[in-house]
């Protein structure tokens, strides 16, 4: 199981950038806000808040040591952002020493669930923090305290956000524990291919599906005739639906719980950091493909990616997160 150290910046006695929001206060909202979503996620994950430092220097060593104090496979400190004040967007960015494919990563979700700009990753070998921790660590700037733009983002998703933050620092590496009460039950992650429709000449003109078995249990996944020359589901597909196949283990999820149209998987690029729900449709792909995951045509194109790209795909999604009428991330309420 993955564990992780989250701390937030600064201190109660030593405070950061305060503008329209103060960015201790806020930095502790997140940190124990995506404590409780990775802890059902089944991530261990340890937290700190300094509430004792009286000066700069004590602060830092104090969070550190906690940090390098604790078993964890990733440290995470939480800072938000200022400038100057303004209305104008400003945006997050994720700072980092080493870990920069992560910080890309992270920073693509988090402008893409609150709207924010995007700064990106940016490599800093100056912060005492990246600097001190000894396994991978990240500063993420949230956003800007002193923007209109950027605070009112920030209230109006801030639960989402945290959402979309933990299940980026969790990525796959998660287990069910019963007494977590997980938001998901299984995980997948790697290349992904496409799957699915008329055009598929990968599967036979009456190649049926793994837990789908007529056109009424999920009308919304086919086309509405059959394609001519073909009897099976799997050419029906309907291509420009979001649908998903992994290789399922039914002893975990059912067949008639992936077959539940009320239950969608939560389907993330890598590369663009972009997120939709999908229905599972089928089991595969086969593991001698090296691959994790077969999309439809309109979920690949709608990510931005293509065959071999890689995606992180967790199901079910969270029941509360879901806006099915938007089927992205950016619609989680």
């Amino acid at each position: 199981m993955m564990d992780i150290v989250i701390s937030s910046g600064h201190g109660r006695h030593i405070r950061g950038a305060s503008g329209i929001i103060d960015e201790v206060d806020e930095a502790r909202r997140v940190v124990d806000t995506v404590a409780q979503y990775l802890r059902r996620l089944g991530v261990g994950v340890a937290v700190f808040h300094d509430d004792v430092s009286d000066d700069q220097s004590e602060n830092l060593e104090r969070i550190v040591d906690f940090h390098n104090s604790q078993d964890r496979d990733r440290d995470v400190s939480v800072h938000f952002n200022a400038y100057e004040p303004t209305d104008e967007p400003m945006g997050c960015e994720v700072l980092y020493v080493t870990e920069d494919v992560f910080a890309e990563e992270l920073s693509a979700v988090m402008a893409k669930v609150a709207g924010f700009i995007n700064r990106g990753a940016k490599q800093r070998n100056d912060l005492y923090f990246l600097n001190q921790t000894n396994e991978p660590a990240v500063l993420a700037e949230i956003c800007f305290v002193d923007s209109a733009a950027d605070t009112d983002a920030y209230a109006d998703r801030f639960d989402q956000l945290c959402k979309a933050i933990a299940i980026t620092l969790a990525g796959t590496d998660i287990e069910v524990t019963p007494d977590r009460q997980p938001l998901v039950v299984a995980g997948f992650s790697g290349k992904c291919s496409w799957f699915g429709g008329p055009d598929d000449t990968g599967v036979d003109p009456d190649e049926g599906l793994a837990f789908i078995y007529d056109y009424d249990t999920a009308p919304d996944l086919f086309l509405d005739e059959q394609p001519p020359g073909t009897s099976g589901l799997a050419r029906r597909l309907d291509p420009d639906a979001f649908y998903v196949a992994c290789r399922w283990d039914y002893d975990v999820t059912s067949k008639d719980m992936l077959a539940d149209q009320s239950r969608l998987a939560l389907v993330r690029a890598k590369r663009t950091g972009k997120m939709f729900f999908a229905h599972p449709a089928d089991w595969g792909p086969h593991q001698d493909t090296g691959r994790a995951a077969d999309l439809s045509p309109g979920l690949l194109e709608a990510l931005g990616i293509g065959t071999d790209d890689e995606v992180v795909v967790i199901y079910p999604a969270p029941a509360d997160s879901m806006d099915a009428e938007r089927r992205s991330l950016s619609g989680l309420s």
